[in-house]
């Protein structure tokens, strides 16, 4: 294995980049697995072929043609996981419109900024979902709805939005039902979409992600054909994922880790996309893939940690598995060995990147060694540059602390209508700064040490947040553990450790402390700790450390 002195890596092999829209290439994966499993969501009792897809797909892209829609316009989507989810992703694609995902979390005033930001002329929204009452945010947001005609919404706070198209029984009157949109469309629109096949080009855009910043308003990240059709690949290609498997997918669509590294993943691949429900729950999860003999699964650290310790875990039957993805935050070494081991993951892989590179740079290799596999990122996906620089912006040497930057196919055009952000994250180089803080060793494997903003300086002393946790996960009754800093007036900052026991288990700040004393360096053992039920985290389940940072630092008088 070559040895490298800086730390900058450039990925080889894993064939050509895939030079088609999304639209064209699934009509290439009916063509050759039409007659596969393509879907199943589990429910609603849907088991649809690939070409049973196609067919719902094209109709519902002929009935966006009919609605109007011209190609470039913005279409959000405001929904759980669901088989309307999926077509719309897919007949957006189709007609060359840019699908919007909206976080299922989101509220009002969220709602509104993510639609008026890029002016969406249409929304597909589910009806409810848990505690959210999307019909009723809907109006409230949109009282025009109540008295309009589908099709000519005219809204004070939305003013570009035309088109409601409301997934489930229709509440809203002045919405279309999803069912009836794919009747709308005949031979004219058809053909629309034919000619659109023929000219749109897979560097348009055709997707836009709203990034989670901790300050500011979310950034909409805008993606190509080309970024999202050729990462999906790559990380399928990554996991060994074949025609003949079944992709369990846990995680949400509007997030790149479903819709990206799972539906595309699957859709380059042949595969089926399998969704065991419209939100993460560990015990569906698990019925799902018995049920399934699903071979593949996904989830950030915090679903398989929930899988693992639910109380029927034992009594599943889950030997189909084989590979999947442990991504979306750092993964604790322990929790993957874990998952290895107990749910026979024996391939199982990490993967590691952000939205706005579409979203995978690096990711494990199923021969690489365990110890490899389990402690790093990986090696840089093909195609893919990546170096760590310092705060002069210089590469540094091998296996030295940086920021991470990502160049290549993956990176996006830009944040939309937003060009001083753009410029503030990607250089005139062309390099994406991903505000990770990483090593990059002399084999070329990546490790992340943390967030540039999470390193915590105390006396002096640069301390990684990770690093604490990694070895706090070693104890047997931590479930789960969040290390930040807080300020602090003698040492600038102070380590924090928020800590989740395992069922049944017991622990005191005394005897954590003690674990520590002689195992990690005296100023890394965490001065404040708290014993919590959970933690706050985004739908996508990264946590939220500025959130607890806050909440301890008034807790402390900090």
């Amino acid at each position: 294995m070559t040895q490298q002195a800086t730390s900058y890596v450039s990925g080889s092999g894993g064939g050509p980049l895939i030079g088609e829209t999304i639209g064209r290439h699934f009509d290439k994966t009916v063509t050759r697995w039409g007659d596969r499993l393509g879907l199943v969501v589990r429910q609603h009792a849907i088991r649809w072929t690939w070409r049973e897809l196609a067919e719902r797909v094209d109709a519902f892209a002929a009935g966006l043609v009919a609605l109007g829609l011209q190609p470039g316009e913005r279409v959000g989507i405001w929904s759980p996981n669901s088989a309307e989810w999926t077509i719309t992703q897919f007949a957006t694609a189709k007609a060359g419109l840019i699908l919007v995902n909206i976080n299922p979390a989101y509220r009002l005033s969220e709602l509104e900024y993510a639609l008026t930001k890029v002016g969406c002329r249409a929304l597909v929204t589910a009806t409810s979902f848990k505690t959210s009452d999307y019909a009723g945010m809907l109006t409230t947001l949109l009282p025009e709805l109540a008295t309009c005609i589908p099709g000519q919404l005219r809204a004070a706070r939305a003013p570009k939005l035309q088109h409601v198209i409301q997934i489930g029984a229709a509440t809203i009157p002045g919405a279309f039902a999803f069912a009836d949109i794919p009747g709308m469309g005949g031979a004219a629109e058809r053909a629309v979409l034919a000619g659109l096949a023929e000219t749109l080009q897979f560097d348009d855009p055709i997707n836009i992600q709203f990034t989670s910043g901790t300050t500011g308003m979310p950034k909409g990240a805008t993606l190509t054909h080309h970024n999202i059709l050729n990462n999906g690949y790559f990380t399928a290609e990554a996991m060994g994922l074949t025609h003949e498997d079944r992709l369990c997918i846990p995680v949400p669509l509007y997030h790149c880790f479903g819709m990206v590294m799972g539906n595309l993943g699957c859709l380059t691949h042949g595969a089926a996309m399998v969704y065991p429900g419209e939100g993460f729950d560990p015990l569906a999860t698990l019925q799902t893939v018995e049920a399934e003999r699903c071979t593949g699964l996904y989830g950030v650290p915090t679903m398989f940690i929930a899988q693992m310790d639910h109380p029927d875990f034992a009594k599943f039957d889950i030997s189909s598995l084989r590979t999947g993805i442990m991504a979306g935050s750092p993964c604790p070494i322990e929790v993957m060995r874990r998952a290895m081991d107990k749910m026979h993951l024996r391939d199982i892989t990490i993967a590691y990147g952000m939205t706005e590179t579409s979203p995978v740079s690096f990711q494990t290799a199923l021969d690489d060694p365990v110890e490899r596999r389990v402690a790093t990122v990986g090696r840089v996906h093909p195609h893919l540059e990546c170096k760590v620089i310092d705060t002069e912006g210089r590469v540094v040497p091998a296996g030295t602390p940086g920021e991470l930057c990502t160049r290549g196919y993956s990176v996006m055009l830009g944040y939309w209508d937003d060009d001083a952000r753009t410029a503030e994250a990607i250089d005139r180089a062309g390099w994406m700064h991903t505000g990770d803080l990483a090593t990059i060793d002399a084999e070329g494997y990546c490790a992340i040490v943390g967030r540039i903003k999470d390193m915590v300086i105390r006396g002096g002393e640069n301390v990684y947040p990770r690093e604490i946790e990694e070895f706090l996960y070693r104890h047997p009754a931590i479930a789960d553990v969040q290390v930040f800093g807080i300020p602090d007036q003698k040492y600038g900052e102070e380590i924090c450790a928020w800590v989740k026991l395992r069922e049944g288990a017991s622990l005191t700040e005394a005897d954590l402390r003690a674990f520590c004393q002689g195992q990690i360096a005296h100023y890394k053992i965490p001065r404040h700790v708290r014993f919590v039920q959970e933690f706050p985290m985004t739908v996508t389940g990264k946590m939220q450390k500025f959130l607890m940072r806050e909440a301890m630092a008034k807790e402390v008088g900090a």
